[in-house]
């Protein structure tokens, strides 16, 4: 898995290399423009040839510097190029102003309007419009929301140079947008720019905000560039950016944690898994998520269904196994049988269902009579229970008392909505306006709900960030080239609320199932493609599993 770091990690690892004498800031500085002017090349190979036009904004910290360097080799080249600065001169860091100074023998530097912005279009000199317009403003250092002036002449400048002709480039991070949370830095009395940028130049590695949030509808493609530094991770350990003293490295996911091929063992051995359903006409949902759990590998997958549901279940499956679950006290009576060792209850169970079924199904096994002990903080562990839908909702106005009988081999898998029903407080942290940096990101809320849970929470969306009570966190992006839009559909979180059980029964960690069957999810959708309906999903996963060529 990749890191994503944080703005204040990335500025440790530069600080640690300048300090180590192993490369200077102005070496640094000079990668990162030369990067970007690559980048745009490969890009774009006809900009390659003959005499073309940019406009480079420059900020006042070292993102500016990086921009100055970008000027002068466009220059070079025989470009025409523009250059506005944000800010004084005078206060640009040492290794920007040197830059500045450079381009200062080459061509002119503009004010860029930090208040008013009425004429910014008119004072172009270029005779046609630019082919670029680079934005070096504020990169990844910004921590306070863009000025209503200076979102205003971004956007009169985007209006002017439109990005359907010409290309916006960002140099790290787009202006306005943080690059911890990507969430854009909002003043309260207008939203700060956000045309939609061609490409993202990033340096070293992606940070959190290009993969969440706001982040990829903003930044358009990501293209990392290395700059030769070290991926330090005492370094990035050592960074004091926590939240309640957790960790702060994120991954993103790239791919299955661990090998979801078999190889020997008999049905028993790869896990039996038991899916709770609704009743008559609510059985739906259950049956995906079951078939989800057997195309994933689990042994075996029993549907427990209520007596008014059985006939319609039973002329609905196959390979998929059925038993009689009232109430409570059946569902006692058919977890005697210990192989059952993953449970999922949610998909079409209905709330008064579930407020029935749950309690007993997070009871932990009483190793020694066979009987069921008690859940709750400090308890054994129980069965592996991932908790989706019907059985989130059930609690919304006692979150508490779910959170008092899950133990640490429970998954939770919430959408925004129903996120928002179990953790109201932390909702409302991640749905207040973002003022300032490093802003409040759906990473921080994941965890946190994590935390105040006491086991794993996947927080769902094209921006997957999972969690775990002890901090660890990764991201599972479907976006830039895994976007996978027709996830968009009824009936495919079931599927994935599936897959986790399947992976459960399998003997998977919580964390491992849960980044697992959300990657596995994103490819099959993606392998798919358009028309895809949730049916569609298990019966891709084995094509998915060939192409991994397992």
């Amino acid at each position: 898995m990749t890191e994503l770091l944080t703005a204040a990690q990335m500025r440790a690892i530069e600080t640690a290399a300048i300090d180590s004498g192993e490369v200077t800031g102005l070496e640094l500085m000079e990668r990162a423009g030369a990067g970007v002017v690559e980048t745009v090349f490969e890009e774009w190979p006809e900009l390659g040839e003959g005499v073309h036009r940019a406009v480079v904004l420059c900020g006042p910290g070292n993102n500016g510097g990086d921009g100055f360097v970008v000027a002068r080799l466009l220059k070079e080249r025989g470009w025409e190029v523009e250059v506005f600065l944000y800010g004084d001169p005078a206060k640009l860091p040492p290794d920007a102003k040197t830059n500045y100074e450079r381009w200062g023998e080459m061509g002119a530097v503009d004010a860029f309007p930090e208040e008013t912005c009425g004429d910014f279009p008119s004072r172009f000199s270029l005779h046609q419009e630019p082919e670029l317009v680079v934005d070096a403003l504020f990169g990844t250092g910004l921590t306070r929301h863009l000025s209503v002036g200076t979102s205003k002449a971004l956007s009169d400048l985007s209006s002017v140079f439109p990005s359907a002709f010409t290309r916006w480039i960002a140099v790290d991070m787009p202006s306005g947008l943080c690059s911890d949370s990507g969430r854009l830095l909002m003043s309260g009395e207008e939203s700060s720019h956000t045309n939609r940028y061609s490409l993202t130049v990033t340096f070293h590695t992606e940070k959190v905000g290009h993969r969440i949030s706001d982040g990829p509808a903003v930044c358009g493609y990501v293209s990392q560039v290395d700059i030769g530094l070290k991926r330090d991770r005492l370094v990035i350990a050592t960074v004091n950016g926590s939240r309640a003293g957790r960790p702060r490295t994120v991954h993103l996911i790239g791919g299955p944690g661990q090998r979801v091929s078999k190889s020997i063992g008999h049905k028993y051995t790869h896990g039996h898994a038991l899916i709770l359903s609704g009743g008559t006409g609510r059985t739906s949902a259950a049956r995906l998520a079951a078939r989800g759990a057997l195309r994933i590998g689990a042994g075996l997958v029993t549907l427990g269904v209520p007596g008014s549901a059985q006939q319609e279940v039973a002329c609905q499956i196959t390979a998929l196994m059925l038993r009689r679950v009232d109430d409570g006290a059946g569902l006692a009576e058919v977890l005697q049988d210990g192989r059952l060792n993953a449970l999922c209850l949610g998909p079409g169970l209905g709330v008064d269902r579930a407020r029935e079924l749950v309690p007993q199904a997070l009871r932990a096994p009483d190793r020694d009579s066979g009987a069921h002990a008690g859940g709750g903080p400090g308890s054994s562990p129980g069965r592996a229970v991932v908790l989706d839908a019907d059985a989130l909702t059930a609690y919304q106005d006692d979150p508490a008392t779910l959170f008092s009988m899950l133990h640490e081999s429970c998954v939770l898998t919430p959408h925004a909505g129903e996120f928002r029903r179990l953790f109201p407080d932390i909702a409302a942290k991640l749905d207040a306006p973002a003022t300032k940096g490093p802003a409040y990101s759906k990473v921080d809320a994941t965890r946190e709900a994590a935390a105040r849970a006491g086991c794993v929470v996947l927080f769902k969306g094209p921006d997957t960030v999972i969690a775990a009570p002890d901090g660890q966190c990764n991201v599972n992006a479907a976006v830039y080239d895994r976007a996978a839009p027709w996830l968009a559909t009824a009936g495919s979180g079931d599927v994935l609320a599936g897959f986790i059980t399947g992976l459960l029964a399998r003997g998977f960690a919580p964390m491992q199932a849960a980044e697992t069957a959300a990657w596995l999810h994103v490819e099959c959708a993606r392998r798919f493609g358009p028309g895809l309906i949730a049916e569609d999903l298990p019966e891709e996963l084995p094509k998915v599993f060939r192409d991994l060529d397992l």
